[in-house]
């Protein structure tokens, strides 16, 4: 990153490779607190963390959840294997 900063024990390669992880509530508490403190205290990190953050939910929104995308995929895979098999 061109303007690495290290704020909250942090620095903004490490908020960003947590980041997903940090919107699905799947961090430790320690590195929650962390990745707060650094978007507290890095402006281009907090904003970057918004615009993911809103992309995140709109994706979500549209398309619904993980689970139902999941279930989705596997009702046309077996489709498809069985066409397959019955051929």
């Amino acid at each position: 990153m061109a303007h690495e900063r290290n704020v909250g024990g942090l620095t903004c390669s490490e908020v960003l490779s947590h980041l997903s992880d940090y919107l699905d509530g799947e961090v430790e508490p320690a590195t929650r607190l962390n990745i707060e403190n650094h978007l507290r205290g890095c402006d281009v990190c907090e904003r970057f963390g918004g615009h993911f953050s809103a992309a995140v939910a709109t994706l979500r929104r549209n398309l619904g959840s993980a689970e139902e995308l999941e279930s989705e995929a596997d009702a046309r895979l077996w489709q498809s294997v069985n066409a397959a098999l019955d051929e």
